[in-house]
């Protein structure tokens, strides 16, 4: 019946026709509720064994779906395949209220909800709404501290998928995002995201005490130490206080004279990476940091601040 097409087997509650009796009886659950199908390791039920089975994969994190364009990973074909739709930039899925357009249904109906301001999905625990059932279902971790998502190297245990994957590289030592203006490697987006802006020079982030900017929020927050004078970092050797972890750790090799961070060129010794990271484009003539006004170029970020001065002088 399956070759024919025919569809024989008729739902009492609904009419709806399917094709072989182990489908009906599917189907049936859906009417009933049943989910015979249980996670031993978070208790989820589910009506198909198949679904269990997909759901399995989100505890260990397994990914064996992979694009053949980028190698992202996923759980599930069909999210493969509808990932496939960002390499080839079709979009069938349009939106009738702005026509924007969209890879998935789904993606559709979830947008279409932010021009009505409709949020059905409501959270039992504090009332807060969403206008998709899976960022409520994240949401109720936060009530529950449920940590579904385990390493299975280190056994941690996360609230979201995501955050394992994230987790997982520090394990592998894997970084995937890379920049394309010094080719540094990052294990997060936002840690690229974050880089770029020392690139363009960009700093969006004020101080409301002098107005000094940065690329990044912590380091507002590290630079906000020094008007406060907090100095919560002690040196046991010397009593020295310091505004940041990693420059007292840098503090406590003085005491031992220990310069870890050698150049493998000419074998001079740094304390700190960063000094040995700018000490190296002496030798490889890397000058990371372009002018956006002129296109040169400087081997470190306070020498292109400094040049950005020439051309703020031109224009006043």
């Amino acid at each position: 019946m399956i070759h024919t097409g025919e569809k024989t087997f008729e739902c009492p509650e609904c009419g709806k026709c399917l094709a072989c009796a182990s489908s009906l009886q599917t189907h049936k659950r859906l009417h009933t509720g049943e989910k015979p199908f249980k996670c031993t390791e978070c208790g989820k039920c589910f009506t198909q064994a198949s679904a269990l089975a997909l759901h399995k994969l989100f505890h260990t994190g397994e990914k064996p779906f992979k694009c053949p364009e980028c190698g992202k990973c996923f759980t599930q074909a069909s999210t493969l395949a509808a990932h496939k739709l960002i390499h080839t930039y079709e979009k069938p899925f349009k939106c009738s209220e702005c026509g924007k357009g969209f890879t998935q249904a789904s993606a559709l109906a979830g947008h279409k909800l932010f021009h009505t301001g409709e949020k059905p999905f409501k959270c039992f625990e504090c009332g807060k709404g969403f206008t998709r059932k899976p960022d409520l279902a994240r949401h109720k971790r936060i009530h529950t501290g449920e940590k579904p998502f385990k390493c299975l190297e280190c056994g941690k245990g996360f609230s979201q998928a995501s955050d394992l994957a994230k987790h997982k590289r520090i394990h592998s030592g894997e970084k995937t995002f890379k920049c394309p203006d010094c080719r540094k490697c990052f294990n997060e987006a936002s840690a690229l995201a974050t880089h770029k802006l020392f690139h363009k020079g960009e700093k969006t982030f004020k101080c409301c005490e002098c107005g000094k900017g940065f690329s990044a929020t912590s380091d507002l927050a590290k630079h906000k130490r020094i008007h406060t004078g907090e100095k919560t970092f002690k040196c046991s050797e010397c009593g020295k206080g310091f505004t940041q972890a990693s420059t007292l750790a840098a503090h406590k090799l003085v005491h031992t004279g220990d310069k870890p961070f050698k150049c493998l060129e000419c074998g001079k010794g740094f304390t700190r990476n960063p000094d040995l990271a700018r000490h190296k484009r002496i030798h490889t003539g890397e000058k990371p940091f372009k002018c956006l006004e002129c296109g040169k170029g400087f081997s470190q970020a306070s020498d292109l601040a400094k040049h950005k001065r020439i051309h703020i002088g031109n224009k006043t």
